[in-house]
């Protein structure tokens, strides 16, 4: 059996970034339920030197954009930036999400030998092929966020189970 790079990173940022913004909606309906202000859950930390919950959904939001702009051969899209409000996040995801859809999955599924390569924020360039870049990088990256959100949500007693981290297939 073979899997695309279509499906290795477009078929698994699509949905898991909607999940990401479900939980995100599941965070404000359980702050208003219990009167307070559902902006309160996007600055928390699992650890003080950790990313808040803002800064988790933003680097997701990024992680898939990014990798999918390199696999199609693409500039990314310029993401809304980053505020500590619900509204905000969820424009970013929908703009991820509306520009990965946009991507063709042709160019994607050709680029397992391309190189490409992945800039740090603080300029450093890290060589990849397509491939390499999904599996050993940004899937784990991705993911690592993702998981991060949805613990942080969590923690603040936020009623959440598996399903809502995996989605409703």
């Amino acid at each position: 059996m073979t899997i695309s790079m279509y499906e290795a990173s477009v078929g698994l940022f699509v949905p898991y970034l909607r999940n990401l913004s479900a939980l995100l909606d599941k965070g404000v309906a359980y702050a208003e339920a219990r009167k307070f202000n559902p902006e309160v859950l996007l600055g928390m930390r699992l650890a003080p030197n950790m990313y808040d919950l803002a800064q988790q959904v933003g680097e997701a939001c990024r992680h898939a954009t990014v990798t999918s702009a390199l696999l199609a051969g693409r500039e990314p899209v310029a993401l809304p930036a980053l505020e500590h409000d619900m509204a905000g996040l969820q424009a970013r995801i929908a703009t991820s999400l509306e520009f990965i859809a946009s991507l063709p999955r042709a160019e994607i599924d050709a680029a397992a030998e391309r190189k490409v390569v992945w800039r740090l924020k603080d300029g450093t360039e890290l060589p990849f092929t397509g491939r390499t870049l999904v599996l050993v990088n940004c899937i784990p990256q991705f993911f690592f966020h993702v998981t991060t959100a949805y613990d942080l949500l969590r923690h603040a007693g936020v009623e959440l189970v598996k399903k809502d981290y995996l989605g409703r297939k």
